[in-house]
């Protein structure tokens, strides 16, 4: 038997509409789904596409049965049902919604699959240490690949916001899944949107998460956040969870 402390903490702003939802399975104990969806075009489109999102989510873990089916499959399912729904509601808007997509899927036996499309991340940290962290789908990620530019250079890079892909689009989202066989006591995982992860490095995260309950975790990560945009920066929203010992 294990505790999972999770926290989420969204906050909005106008251009770009973030949702963040965490469900807990309805039939069955300590399995759950975090999912969060950085929505694009425009206000109206934006907030279609994140809902969009998160409305599929919702109805597909709903009928997910972690004895009989596959996490990385029911993840996959998300991305591209999610796709589709966006790209029928473009059809009858003006506006061209799209959005990244992080997600991990958590069952009982801890073990734990993670999903992600665009430049949103999880991170996977083990105490203070990264284990691993989504490598985003962006044309500053590629050119970090090629190795033409590091990480540093990419922060402040003019075309750090450009996709090479998401959801929504002409083209079908990248999808990029990967599997923890078992999380460990004392392991976090950070869902976040490129407003968050551009202001600190993993070592900075790790300390913050091994440090502090979830909870504290996230205040201090978003004011660190604001402090270090100094009122510019993007939408941020984050979830968190840890995996410890019951008392």
């Amino acid at each position: 038997m294990f505790h999972a402390k999770f926290d989420q903490l969204p906050l909005h702003r106008v251009q770009v509409v973030i949702d963040l939802q965490t469900f807990g399975h309805a039939r069955v104990k300590d399995c759950l789904l975090a999912v969060l969806a950085d929505g694009m075009g425009g206000k109206s489109g934006g907030r279609k596409a994140a809902d969009q999102v998160m409305l599929t989510a919702r109805q597909i873990f709903e009928r997910y049965v972690p004895s009989k089916d596959d996490a990385a499959a029911t993840l996959r399912q998300v991305v591209m049902e999610s796709h589709l729904m966006i790209k029928l509601t473009a059809i009858t808007s003006e506006e061209e919604p799209h959005s990244t997509l992080a997600a991990f899927l958590v069952d009982p036996t801890l073990e734990c699959a993670i999903i992600h499309a665009g430049d949103s991340r999880v991170y996977h940290f083990r105490g203070p240490d990264m284990v691993t962290r989504t490598t985003d789908h962006s044309f500053v990620q590629r050119l970090i690949d090629e190795g033409r530019l590091s990480e540093e250079e990419a922060l402040t890079h003019p075309q750090g916001n450009l996709l090479t892909g998401c959801l929504g689009t002409h083209q079908d989202p990248p999808i990029s899944v990967s599997l923890v066989e078992r999380l460990e006591f004392g392991d976090a995982l950070l869902a976040c949107s490129d407003g968050l992860w551009h202001y600190f490095t993993p070592k900075e995260m790790g300390a913050i998460l091994s440090a502090l309950p979830p909870r504290e975790a996230s205040e201090m990560m978003v004011n660190k956040a604001r402090q270090r945009a100094r009122g510019g920066g993007d939408n941020l929203s984050l979830a968190i969870l840890r995996v410890d010992p019951l008392a």
